[in-house]
């Protein structure tokens, strides 16, 4: 007798049945088992509002886990940087497998880098993380951009470049190069000017804590690197006590001396959106080999940067 297939849940947007579907051929080769799409419509894709009045990119995530609950999926399949920093009692976080490329790129109307765009250019981004990093670089060089709040699937984004309403806007280069659109990006943010946000280009394949045979079975698409560094970056999100909306960016990457690599650097940066004042800061440890050590990454740097007064950069916070 064959074994019934594995439901996995996903969101309905382009990028998140590419992502999905990644994840299924993935499972199907892991386990030889069929595996069957689930599409589930949440808040986060039906409200028009901006993410922080509806309460963060958590607005994604709650559909998808109450499906895995009451039992209509087996696993689910999220953007990592949309799941809240707070672990849920019933979940687990099976597999983060390898990253994506973590940085942010610009779309912007002729070509355009964003060296290139003219002073006062009105750029598009829904988060304000961008916004306080890209306001403060255009500080940094002497010039001014506009930043405007923007929301929707990454083809309503790139239209607002297409059709003339915008110069640019700001995406994960990760989402574009998932569903084959990377051809429309005019430059790569380095992560030197804007830190992506915590988790970002990173996937999370999540099922229940009950179903022991699918979390096993599920770890082996777990890439322990990447685990270690969206841990640590998760970690200084969450002692920073943001919430997902919140002006905060972090990567934690290896350094390496040729091929030996010896050391994890973690950056954080939190800021006002406008640019006008950022918290800056880095640390480099031993390459985490365990949960807690990655975490104990995260919490020492968000620690150095309250003490140098970030609290007070990420506005009003709802308690």
């Amino acid at each position: 007798m064959t074994e019934k297939a594995l439901r996995l849940g996903t969101r309905r947007s382009k990028l998140a049945m590419a992502q999905s579907g990644h994840v299924a051929d993935a499972v199907r080769q892991l386990t030889g088992r069929q595996v069957e799409l689930v599409e589930i419509t949440t808040y986060g894709d039906t409200s028009r509002e901006h993410l922080a009045q509806i309460g963060g990119t958590g607005v994604f995530v709650v559909a998808l886990r109450e499906a895995l609950l009451r039992g209509d999926v087996d696993f689910a399949v999220h953007s990592l940087k949309d799941l809240p920093t707070a672990e849920h009692p019933d979940l687990v976080l099976a597999a983060i497998p390898a990253r994506e490329d973590a940085r942010d790129v610009l779309v912007a109307r002729d070509g355009l880098t964003f060296e290139q765009l003219p002073d006062g250019a009105r750029v598009g981004t829904g988060s304000p993380r961008r916004m306080a990093q890209l306001n403060a670089y255009a500080r940094s060089h002497g010039r001014t951009i506009e930043t405007v709040p923007i929301r929707g699937n990454i083809d309503t984004r790139v239209g607002y470049v297409t059709k003339g309403e915008l110069d640019a806007v700001v995406l994960a280069a990760a989402g574009l190069n998932r569903i084959g659109r990377s051809d429309v990006v005019t430059d790569f943010l380095s992560v030197d000017t804007v830190l992506p946000a915590p988790g970002q280009g990173a996937l999370a394949i999540e099922c229940t804590a009950a179903n022991a045979g699918l979390v096993a079975t599920l770890a082996e698409l777990d890439d322990p690197v990447t685990r270690a560094a969206v841990t640590a970056e998760r970690s200084l999100l969450a002692a920073l006590e943001a919430g997902c909306s919140a002006p905060v960016g972090a990567l934690a990457d290896l350094l390496a001396d040729g091929q030996v690599v010896h050391e994890m650097r973690l950056r954080g940066v939190v800021g006002t959106t406008d640019g006008s004042s950022l918290v800056q800061l880095s640390t480099t440890g031993p390459v985490p080999t365990s949960h807690d050590e990655a975490m104990a990454l995260g919490r020492e740097l968000a620690d150095e940067m309250l003490a140098k007064g970030a609290a007070g950069l990420m506005g009003e916070r709802a308690l």
